[in-house]
């Protein structure tokens, strides 16, 4: 019995692509370069792109996306240029995937195949192996039938079925089904405790720590940034979907003021929805952070469209984890978000810049937005993030006494590194600090336990 077509497994790794996209009357794309994303993604994935066709329709063709002609074009091309895929910019069903290879002759991948291959290439981690093995078996479990198509059902004598009577692709489209859920439902597990362990660390780390999360589009220059900033580890390459991993390091403010900072994933358009739930643990770092840095590549011609897509994708992130964390009794505060506009030192026009900072405003006086150069630590612009990000990190300062039993010295030392000793006296078995600290320095004591008693320093 012939094994049934694999879409799990995609391997595109030097094969030759030609790509193809409908552009609808409500598609997103950058008209410069309308397939210039998929191809990066399919290049990123290991395909070589040899041609590309476009057609603009009103509404995709009911059976197969592209219209009737369009399709003879493109099976034209690809015997031309010798491809042997056909990438579409589209999310396809199974039977517009089967209708296309039959029109093209040649093997059909619809965006989010591409995007799942592009994961499972980069997943290093068990974690998210996990997440992306889910991912490709609720992307696979509807598209079984069409797997098994080509499987004809065997009937009894007269031609009529029966029981008994069912063919070799009924029965092992049953099992397959049974298989993948069986498997799905023990991936959902492992990765909820997962998950469930995860939000644990970052609650913790929330009340131990600042905590600044860089998010952004794909290769805007994330990981760069978070090895500029740290002490580094991220891989960091001109790639989309360089790294999968969330790393969490040290960024050391100076002044004995350090805060955690991580770096997430990259978003990018149309991103599977699968792949968004089965990595929510990994964004779980950006949408509890305090602040988030969001690193936008203002070089890309399509800047415009990146931005609208992380912005998006960030506001319907945590309007879950608002909805979550008050089912579990918790207040949620969305994160601050400063918008590093990276790769000026590419800009073309510095007038491109102005209406950027013009665009994303101020509040409160502060400007929202900072140019960047994420490769350099040399810059006023990498002073100013400094100083806003410690500025966040300590709060509103205050003259305050401070009473606390003298063995607690770890609280101590924090107050003495990260504040102002201006005053010391004992009293018994306690010690009272006369200091300048922040208010968020005061509620990390709090939070982590101290005994302490915090009121106006006398004559405040």
């Amino acid at each position: 019995m012939p094994a049934p077509k694999e879409r799990t497994d995609i391997l595109l790794r030097q094969e030759r692509a030609v790509l193809a996209a409908v552009h609808l009357p409500e598609s997103r794309f950058d008209t410069r370069d309308p397939l210039g994303e998929l191809r990066s993604l399919a290049e990123t994935a290991g395909a070589t792109v040899v041609g590309e066709l476009t057609q603009n329709r009103n509404v995709p063709e009911a059976g197969t996306y592209m219209g009737k002609g369009k399709l003879g074009e493109l099976r034209a091309m690809c015997a031309e240029l010798n491809a042997g895929v056909v990438i579409f910019d589209h999310e396809l069903s199974p039977k517009q995937i089967a209708a296309i290879e039959e029109a093209v002759e040649v093997k059909v991948l619809d965006r989010s195949e591409l995007i799942l291959d592009i994961f499972a290439g980069r997943a290093t981690t068990h974690e998210a192996k996990l997440q992306v093995e889910l991912a490709q078996l609720q992307y696979t479990y509807p598209r079984l039938r069409a797997m098994w198509s080509h499987l004809e059902r065997i009937v009894g004598h007269g031609g009529i079925g029966g029981i008994g009577t069912r063919g070799p692709g009924e029965q092992q489209l049953e099992i397959d089904r049974r298989l993948v859920q069986r498997r799905t439902v023990a991936l959902k597990r492992e990765i909820e405790e997962i998950q469930a362990r995860k939000s644990r660390e970052v609650r913790a780390r929330n009340v131990e720590s600042f905590t600044v999360g860089i998010v952004g589009y794909t290769n805007a220059g994330k990981s760069t940034l978070f090895n500029t900033l740290t002490a580094g580890g991220a891989f960091a390459n001109d790639q989309l979907f360089a790294t999968l991993v969330t790393r969490t390091r040290e960024w050391r403010l100076g002044g004995g003021l350090n805060v955690m900072l991580s770096d997430t994933v990259g978003f990018v358009r149309d991103l599977p929805t699968h792949l968004v739930a089965s990595f929510r643990a990994t964004l779980e770092e950006a949408t509890h952070a305090n602040l988030l840095l969001v690193v936008l590549d203002v070089s890309d011609p399509a800047a415009e469209l990146q931005y609208q897509t992380v912005t998006e994708t960030l506001d319907a992130l945590e309007a879950d984890v608002r909805r979550i964390d008050e089912r579990a009794g918790f207040d949620y505060t969305p994160p601050r978000r400063i918008v590093l506009l990276n790769k000026v030192d590419k800009l073309r026009d510095p007038a491109e810049l102005r209406l950027w900072e013009a665009r994303l405003g101020s509040t409160n006086g502060e400007r929202n937005s900072i140019p960047f150069c994420a490769t350099r630590k040399d810059t006023p612009e990498h002073d100013e993030l400094v100083a806003r990000v410690r500025s966040l990190a300590v709060g509103h300062v205050d003259e305050l006494e401070i009473t606390l039993p003298m063995a607690e010295s770890r609280a101590v030392t924090l107050i003495e590194k990260q504040g102002e000793v201006l005053e010391r006296r004992y009293d018994g078995p306690n010690v009272v600090l006369r200091a300048r600290l922040g208010s968020r320095q005061v509620e990390r004591l709090r939070a982590g336990g101290t005994r302490l008693t915090v009121r106006p320093a006398a004559g405040e």
